[in-house]
């Protein structure tokens, strides 16, 4: 280990927490990344106007 925290940073192995697309993890693992996969979708699926009704659903 050095004095510098960014050398540090730059060499040590990533670790990674992928949100969203599996395609991203999948790539990242195929690399030997480690990888946490969680599987997220916008809120209404992207839909502005429905998760403008949603969100007063829950006010």
């Amino acid at each position: 280990m050095s004095d510098d925290p960014v050398i540090d940073l730059l060499n040590t192995p990533p670790k990674v927490v992928n949100i969203g697309l599996e395609g991203f993890a999948r790539d990242l693992q195929d690399e030997g990344v480690k990888v946490v996969h969680l599987e997220w979708r916008p809120p209404a699926g992207g839909d502005p106007e429905l998760a403008r009704l949603l969100s007063k659903l829950e006010a």
